[in-house]
């Protein structure tokens, strides 16, 4: 990563450099709090008076295994959790996140960790600690393998986890561990007064109360380490000199070599790598940078996330400090702390020149925060799309059939795509479209097993686009699973007249503005009205429908649209990269085109832009048609969806480049 030239005071001694091994399977593992956060949703009233809580995932040290996971190193992180589902969720996040986590114990008795947090003004942030008797708190010593902790290059431990015997145990269990194999040892001092129960327990906020046994109790072990990471009142409280810096800095030099790194907040960081000199300013520093501060909890696990990267990665001090202090900045312009950690992508943006004080007023800057961190991968989708619901009614209504039988009929569907995920081997690359009008039986059921998952929210062949059931789309998105994806179909042509263009694009940007502040994926779906859109012409009417929507500044994650020509697509993909390369990609729509058709159209979609189909009524309107007139029973009518589903996937797979002409031929 590459980072500018730094801004250091002139007198500057950049010290011996540390011993960090290398060629080993992890860079960093992090031993420490494992925990959920909650943070209030409210912004400006106090804990006591917030309604609504995001759930994160917490604890200093679970921050900066993360952080350092999302910039890239082989992070791994050593803790306890319930067996529940809060542990589970920490569990699956930091994976997601590729943080290794065969170090995490399970623990049958005790609860997962939590903290609830507030945030009333820029300097009153109030944290409540739910940790008595909690996973976190009760890590074994003797599950630490001295093998894994050999193959890592630094293992850093924070300071809560010295503050009660068992953890105290384990933490000096594997800090033998690391010293007997030359594996950096670092202590991020994260001094938390109500942790060591020298506050009330509504203070955990409170950043420092000096106190000589907690002084005693981390200076026993500071020798065991080669570098110490610390606020200045966190090198009070180890350096035990009550009010004097230096002084405290002095005394940790006597007891311990290791390296100092002072985080000064606004001013940057300071490094002590040698003798403590008269003045801290005379040391090392690198200046921070200069943001508006929403929330500064999570930034020392930010800063420590970055610092680690720069160091495990070769720099010097100075380079390392200097992203260390940027994914600081971008974590106090935030809401969250793990969450809120910035990718290699941000962080090269922001180091590109453009730094805007005000960081949450760069749209780029947030658009690449979302879709650059880790995200389920989705190579190939093959789409079975049933969110239709005037068409449902309409087969109801031919059939004699009571429409109350509808939701049954989607459940049945689900099934049918279900089987084919089976027999083809599609976990990771199959998917469903479903509303919750008639089907919310079938959306419950689809969502939480791993397929992408589709939801509508425009009224049906409303024109101006209106939302379904609501005139408020961000309040009906509080509700939704983060999982689903947001589905919108928008009868649009560049060439509509005036009042109208405008009006739906107001609409589209409702929507779009909703679906960022929700965290919900945008699947747009731009269907061009045949009035406007002479024979050989509906092409260019996409392209210039998606540009006139990128030049609005909308960037969904996802493109629905009708078959193209060869050409088509490839303008499509030229105007998708200058535009969004971060685009998840397009999907083709089926318009109840035969079988034939659709495959004759896949031939043409042959560019990688194109990642699969989302086809409905070409699959399910025959068979549902019977099943409703009652011709056919339940089974039949999954065997028979589920049939045409799987000619469609055979044809998809057939008509990607370098299958054989003979299959797509076979598929058709």
């Amino acid at each position: 990563m590459d980072t500018p030239a730094m801004y250091l005071t002139p007198n500057t001694h950049p010290g011996p450099q540390l011993a960090i091994p290398g060629g080993r399977r992890h860079d960093l593992a992090c031993l420490g709090r494992l925990a959920v956060d909650l943070y209030a949703q409210q912004v400006g009233c106090p804990l006591e008076d917030a309604s609504s809580f995001a759930k994160y995932l917490g604890g200093s040290s679970a921050n900066i295994a993360f952080g350092a996971a999302r910039l890239g190193l082989r992070s791994a992180m050593i803790s306890r959790v319930g067996d529940e589902q809060m542990g589970r969720f920490l569990l699956q996040t930091l994976q997601r996140e590729g943080c290794d986590t065969r170090m995490v114990q399970v623990d049958p008795e005790r609860l997962t960790g939590l903290v609830l947090l507030g945030l009333k003004d820029r300097d009153t942030f109030p944290l409540l600690f739910y940790r008595e008797n909690c996973a976190d708190m009760a890590l074994q010593a003797e599950g630490i393998s001295e093998d894994f902790i050999a193959q890592c290059r630094a293992l850093l431990i924070t300071g809560t986890h010295l503050s009660q015997p068992t953890v105290r145990a384990a933490s000096s269990a594997a800090l033998a561990h690391a010293g007997r194999h030359g594996t950096l040892r670092v202590l991020d001092i994260d001094y938390r007064p109500v942790l060591w129960g020298l506050t009330a327990r509504g203070e955990g906020q409170n950043r420092y109360v000096a106190d000589a046994a907690v002084s005693a109790s981390l200076q026993a072990l500071l020798p065991q380490f080669e570098l110490l990471i610390g606020t200045e009142e966190e090198f009070m409280i180890a350096g035990g000199v009550p009010g004097d810096l230096m002084g405290s800095l002095r005394r940790v030099r006597a007891l311990t070599p290791a390296a100092m790194v002072v985080k000064r907040g606004p001013l940057g960081c300071s490094y002590v790598p040698g003798e403590v000199p008269a003045r801290l300013d005379d040391a090392l520093t690198v200046q921070g940078e200069r943001v508006e501060v929403l929330n500064v909890l999570g930034a020392g696990d930010a800063f420590a996330a970055g610092l680690m990267t720069g160091l495990l990665r070769g720099q010097g001090f100075a380079e390392a400090a200097t992203l260390a202090n940027a994914c600081g900045a971008l974590v106090v312009s935030r809401h969250a702390c793990a969450p809120a950690m910035p990718t290699p992508a941000e962080l090269a943006h922001w180091f590109s020149g453009r730094r805007l004080p005000r960081v949450d007023a760069d749209a780029q800057l947030a658009h690449l925060h979302r879709s650059t961190a880790a995200r389920p991968q989705w190579p190939e989708l093959n789409v079975m799309a049933f969110d239709h619901r005037s068409q449902f009614l309409d087969l109801a209504r031919e059939a004699g059939a009571d429409p109350a039988r509808l939701p049954l009929l989607k459940q049945l569907l689900v099934q049918a795509a279900e089987q084919v995920a089976h027999s083809h081997g599609l976990q990771g690359r199959v998917g469903v479209l479903i509303d919750a009008d008639f089907g919310a039986p079938a959306l419950h059921a689809a969502t939480g097993r791993g397929w992408w998952v589709g939801r509508p929210v425009e009224l049906p062949g409303s024109r101006p686009l209106r939302f379904d059931g609501t005139a408020s789309i961000g309040s009906e998105l509080a509700s939704w699973p983060r999982e689903q994806v947001v589905k919108c179909l928008v009868h649009y042509h560049p060439d509509d007249a005036v009042d109208l263009r405008l009006e739906q694009e107001a609409r589209v940007r409702e929507l779009w503005q909703a679906t960022r502040a929700s965290g919900h994926e945008l699947l747009l779906e731009l269907i061009p009205p045949r009035a406007l859109t002479p024979e050989g012409s509906a092409d260019q009417a996409v392209l210039r429908s998606v540009q006139r929507f990128y030049n609005l500044g909308f960037q969904p994650e996802w493109w629905k649209l009708a078959p193209m020509q060869q050409a088509g697509w490839q303008q499509l993909a030229a105007l998708v990269e200058a535009r969004d390369p971060q685009c998840r990609g397009v999907v083709i729509l089926g318009l109840n085109q035969p079988i034939a058709s659709l495959v004759a159209g896949f031939a043409q979609a042959t560019h990688p832009i194109v990642k699969g189909f989302m086809v409905g009524r070409t699959l399910w309107a025959g068979p549902s048609q019977r099943w409703l007139a009652g011709q056919i029973g339940d089974a039949e009518l999954v065997h028979q969806a589920a049939d045409n589903f799987a000619q469609l996937v055979d044809a998809w797979r057939a008509s990607r480049p370098g299958a054989r002409v003979h299959d797509v031929q076979e598929a058709a």
